[in-house]
């Protein structure tokens, strides 16, 4: 975890503690598309052409196909940097200042405010 990210979660818990449900809600949802870019994309060969699990897979055992043992429900995560968090970071406050705009557009003033709200949060920790 890089100090970014700690920064965001001991963050989180802060806004929770204070229960400042905006700062909760643009900080969670920021914490899930980092955990979202984290993840590593599951590759054609996880299945056989038939359908069937790969060999790296168990044929043996009540479920056929299943992987078993220690750590058998581990999935490899990217190890991203400051800079690549700054990054979905930016995408995050981009996208909600679209949204905003939008929503101003709809005659939705209200809702547009707080998007800008959520948006400028989000700059402090650019």
């Amino acid at each position: 975890m890089t100090g970014l990210q700690a920064r965001l979660r001991a963050d989180l818990l802060t806004a929770r503690k204070a229960r400042d449900t905006t700062a909760t809600a643009v900080l969670r949802s920021t914490l899930a598309a980092i955990a979202n870019a984290e993840a590593l994309p599951v590759t054609e060969t996880a299945l056989a052409t038939d359908g069937t699990a790969s060999s790296s897979t168990s044929a043996q055992g009540p479920i056929a196909g299943a992987a078993t043992g220690v750590g058998a429900t581990e999935a490899a995560r990217r190890d991203l940097s400051d800079k690549d968090i700054r990054e979905i970071i930016s995408a995050e406050q981009t996208e909600r200042r679209a949204a905003a705009a939008d929503m101003e557009s709809h005659g939705a003033g209200e809702k547009a405010e707080q998007l800008r709200a959520e948006a400028e949060l989000l700059g402090a920790y650019l």
